[in-house]
This record gives C-alpha cells, sequence and structure tokens, in this order.
C-alpha cells in the first residue's frame, strides 16, 4: 500500500439527512476533498414565494483548492438539482454516467457554463483517481436508467455510497444490479457505508418495475376512451413502458411539458428510450385523431399548480382539455409534502367526470428498496461503521434499526444532522466539530438572497397584510404638513373599516405631536413610536397585527 493507515478519513453531509431531497455528501481523504451529488429540495409551506433549495456549501467555498471532483449516483433532480448553482461557487471536474450527463449538461447549458465545466463519463467498470484518490463503482437498480454506487478507496478500507437503490430482480432494461461486486466490495473491507434510507420503515421487498407496466397494459386494454398518463419525467423506465403499452393498444402518444419532452428527447438519442417510428405525434397533431385513438403522456404527477395536467384539469391549457370520457393514470406516488397538491388534482378530475387510476400498487412502484433490501445491502457490504442517509431523521432512525439487526453494534451507527462531521483514524471512528451548513433559498434570479428574515416578513404579510403611514413634517415649525395617509393592504377592506383607519389615523397624529413636542427628531424613534403605538391600537381593536411601515418625509 502506497499510503499509510494514518491518513486522516472524514465524512459528512451538507444535505440529504433529516430531510427528502437536496443531497450532498463529502468525503475527504487526507487533503482530498470528494463531493458525491449536488441536488436540491422543493420548498415547505412555509418558506413563501420560494423556487428550490439547495445546499450551503460555504464550507467548500473557503476549501476550494482541496476539492477534487463531484462525483454524481444517478440523474434525479434531488441529486443533480443543485449542480449549476456549486459549479459557480466551486468549479471542479464532474463525473458521472451517460444518461446522468446527458441530463446535467441540459442543466449547465441554461445557467450558462457548460463550456466551463469539465465533464467525464464513468460507467459501473470505471476505476479512477479523483485527486489521489482511488474511486471505483457498482451498478445499482433505481427508477432511472444508469445509476451507481461509488466506492472511495482508501488504506482503512472503502467509503462506499449506495446511491439511491433497489433489487429488482427483473428491471425493464435487463441491467440488475451487481450484487457480486458489491459482495466483492464487502468482502475487501468496507470502513463505512452511506445507505439510502428512503423506505427503511417499509417492510419487505419493493415491486419489480416491470409489474407496473404489466399494470399499465391492463388499464390500457381496458379503456376505450383517451387516455392521459402523468409520471416522474425522470422515470425513463416507466415511459418506456407506457411507449410499450401505447403501441401494443394501436395508439399514438402525444407529449406534453418542457421537462418531459427534453427527458424524452435526451433518453431517444442516448439510446435509453426506443419508441417505434411514428408513435410519437406532435401536440398539434392531437385533433385529427379519434379520442380512443390516443395517449397523452403528461408532467405534473406530483400536483404542481403550473404543470400541464393540473392547467387540464383547470380547463387552461391551450391545446388539451380533460373531459367526462377520459381516464387519467397517475402513474407516480406523492413526494412527502405534495400530498395536498396531489389530492387537489385529483378532485379537480373527478369533479369533470374523468376516471382516475392512481394510489394503486398496479401503476405505481418505488424506486428505493424496502426493509429486506436494506438488510441485504448492509449484509453484502459488511460494513464497520455505518451512516443511514438520504431520509427524514424517522427513516435514518428505522434504518439503524435494520443495522442492529444484521449485527452491527449500536456504537458504530452514526445517526448525523447536516454539518456534522464523522472522522476515521486507524479504523476508528468518533464525532468530530461541526462544518457549516444549512439552506440556500433561491427565489428568482436570486441565489441565497432571501434569508430568514425576509421569509419572517412573507409569513407576516400573508397573515395580517400591511398598513402603510405616510406623514410629512416641518422640522423647523414641529408640525406636520400634510397627511398622516393610512394604506391598508390585506388588514381589512378598506370601505367597511372608514372608522377604525380614522381613529388610526388620529392616533399616529396625536403621537407624532407628542414626540414634537418633547423634541424627539430622532426618524427611528418617530418611526418606532408610530409602529408601537398603532400596533397596540389596532391588536385591541381586530386582534390582528399587521406589518407596520411608517414613512415619514420632511420639508
Amino acid at each position: 500500500m502506497s499510503k499509510q493507515i494514518t491518513e486522516k478519513i472524514r465524512v459528512f453531509a451538507l444535505g440529504g439527512v433529516g430531510e427528502i431531497g437536496k443531497n450532498m455528501y463529502g468525503v475527504e481523504v487526507d487533503e482530498d476533498i470528494i463531493i458525491i451529488d449536488a441536488g436540491l429540495m422543493f420548498p415547505d409551506d412555509d418558506m413563501l414565494g420560494v423556487d428550490i433549495v439547495i445546499p450551503d456549501v460555504s464550507y467548500l467555498t473557503e476549501q476550494a483548492d482541496r476539492v477534487k471532483g463531484i462525483v454524481l449516483t444517478h440523474g434525479h433532480e434531488d441529486h443533480i438539482g443543485g449542480l449549476s448553482y456549486v459549479l459557480k461557487k466551486v468549479n471542479v471536474p464532474v463525473y458521472g454516467t451517460k444518461l446522468t450527463l446527458g441530463l446535467v449538461e441540459e442543466k449547465l447549458k441554461e445557467a450558462g457554463i457548460l463550456r466551463s465545466v469539465k465533464l467525464k463519463t464513468i460507467d459501473a467498470k470505471s476505476r479512477i483517481k479523483i485527486g489521489s484518490t482511488p474511486v471505483s463503482f457498482f451498478r445499482t437498480s433505481h427508477s432511472i436508467p444508469d445509476c451507481v454506487g461509488v466506492c472511495v478507496e482508501t488504506s482503512q478500507g472503502a467509503i462506499v455510497h449506495t446511491g439511491d437503490f433497489k433489487f429488482d430482480q427483473t428491471p425493464v432494461d435487463g441491467k440488475q444490479a451487481d450484487i457480486g461486486k458489491m459482495a466483492n466490495i464487502g468482502h475487501k473491507g468496507v470502513l463505512c457505508l452511506l445507505s439510502d434510507s428512503t423506505n427503511a420503515e417499509r417492510p419487505g421487498t419493493t415491486k419489480s418495475e416491470s409489474e407496473v407496466g404489466i399494470g399499465i397494459t391492463d388499464v390500457f386494454r381496458k379503456t376505450t376512451g383517451r387516455l392521459i398518463v402523468t409520471s416522474f419525467a425522470s422515470n425513463v423506465h416507466r415511459i418506456q413502458q407506457i411507449i410499450e403499452a401505447t403501441a401494443k393498444a394501436n395508439r399514438k402518444l402525444a407529449i406534453v411539458g418542457k421537462s418531459m419532452i427534453r427527458v424524452i428527447s435526451i433518453a431517444t438519442r442516448l439510446g435509453y428510450l426506443s419508441p417505434p417510428k411514428d408513435l410519437i405525434i406532435e401536440l398539434d397533431e392531437v385533433n385529427k385523431y379519434k379520442p380512443e385513438q390516443l395517449v397523452i403522456l403528461t408532467t405534473g404527477s406530483q400536483g404542481e399548480p403550473m404543470s400541464a395536467l393540473t392547467r387540464m384539469a383547470k380547463g387552461a391549457h391551450r391545446q388539451i382539455t380533460i373531459n367526462a370520457y377520459d381516464t387519467v393514470i397517475i402513474a407516480a406516488s406523492a413526494i412527502p409534502g405534495n400530498e395536498k397538491s396531489v389530492s387537489a388534482v385529483i378532485d379537480k378530475l373527478h369533479r369533470i367526470g374523468a376516471e382516475v387510476v392512481y394510489g394503486s400498487s398496479k401503476v405505481h412502484a418505488s424506486g428505493h428498496g424496502s426493509q429486506e433490501e436494506l438488510k441485504l445491502m448492509l449484509n453484502l457490504m459488511k460494513p464497520k461503521y455505518f451512516l443511514p442517509v438520504h431520509g427524514e431523521v424517522r427513516m435514518q432512525h428505522a434504518h439503524r434499526n435494520l443495522g442492529l439487526g444484521v449485527g452491527i453494534p449500536d456504537e458504530n451507527i452514526f445517526i448525523v444532522e447536516k454539518g456534522e462531521v464523522v472522522e476515521f483514524t486507524n479504523k476508528q471512528a468518533r464525532r468530530a466539530s461541526k462544518i457549516p451548513s444549512g439552506n440556500v433559498l433561491i427565489d428568482g434570479l436570486g441565489v441565497g438572497d432571501v434569508g430568514n428574515i425576509v421569509l419572517r416578513d412573507r409569513r407576516l404579510l400573508s397573515k395580517d397584510g400591511i398598513l402603510v403611514v405616510v406623514v410629512t413634517l416641518n422640522k423647523k415649525t414641529g408640525t406636520i404638513e400634510s397627511g398622516p395617509n393610512i394604506i391598508s393592504r390585506g388588514f381589512v377592506y378598506v370601505r367597511e373599516s372608514e372608522q377604525l383607519l380614522e381613529d388610526a389615523n388620529e392616533l399616529v397624529s396625536n403621537i407624532l405631536k407628542k414626540c414634537m413636542s418633547e423634541k424627539v427628531s430622532e426618524w427611528s424613534s418617530l418611526k418606532s413610536n408610530v409602529r408601537e403605538g398603532l400596533s397596540r391600537h389596532l391588536y385591541e381593536k381586530t386582534k390582528r397585527r399587521p406589518m407596520i411601515l411608517p414613512i415619514i418625509m420632511e420639508v
């Protein structure tokens, strides 16, 4: 071995623990930092106006010269969605499989940084050096093709990250997970395993994606009217099965939604999808066919307000309107947090009178392994130390219990939070000091300019509205020249609250006169006196606390 066993290894998560999404993990081997994945997360309900959330990478920015590369396990948004933002801060080579990099290229092109980034294609057989650290890969099954697990080789043993996985014995593309290679990695010695915890609470095994194809074909066979199918755009295997079911039913396929069109065109170009000639038609051609000759494949499986399916259900889509004779198949499950939006769309579809097939195991299978598969991974890898990652805290704890069940000692299992570091010296692990971590909120073109204070203001505005108080003072004479004028938005309906606003007006005048007579002329003092006095008065009268914004001008 060229390396002494004294090398220092550190493992940490910048996202993907205690949450679903924004997966990003770091492995430090001496001076090299290798990043695994750079995902995004969709905002919680209380993150008003925020578009997406990415990990805080300030630690990587500070250590930029040590970061040697970013390895991607697969092409889902929660693993590649934050990449363009991270690369603007730390421009290092990006390693991924053919399909993953095909999807990444589009993202980097949109961000205008494709030319400045080195993309390096790997596959499950690759063994490369990132910095001076050897890294190898193994094939896994998931709900998108071309997924790999990552094995960072060190003299203390391997650090293995499984990526998202399940053990599908009959995968759609015939490419099974590389169980032999996993067992071989385990045989050589795994120091630490980071493993996917998403379905750690679900007993048994996850069913094969091929069974979904049978379910979809069955619904197609029984349906006489038009079929509208929605799925995750990135679930290429499921799209292939929808293509095959459409061909068997002698129907034509029209595709709706920007992300769906983009993924299908990339996957077809790279050979991951093979639609028969003339099967796919343009959306403009739909009216040339009878309803029973058509399948519409669309985005919107998560009930997103602006997605194609939601607009079709509202009758707001330019070309397709869903009617009572249609059958809608929702071939996906709701991501945690999206249940309300999905239910609202299903309600709309039922109200129209459409037949809706959803939530049945017939038309959906998870891409993540259940308890028996997670135990199989642990038994194949035989890790000395185990970090359950990729899941909410309860999932990490459920995965910890599975680890205990297969014989990993409790003290060798680490439930980590974002920024917590586990350090390995001479094959012994300990918790080290935390590194900076957290959420960076992206709103429009602003990256990180929306923080807790802005969100607090947005929450206040959304609860009780705003009152703007405009007044002009003459500082020489100590009198009010004009105003106060009170403008109300989202607080009370002005026409029905004239008395309340008149009283508020009078109160502001009295507060300002009192301040002027007491020679209080500091603007901040005048504003805070108006804000406090008016807030107290309005709360007494309405039990509401609007945001009060005093604007004081002087002449």
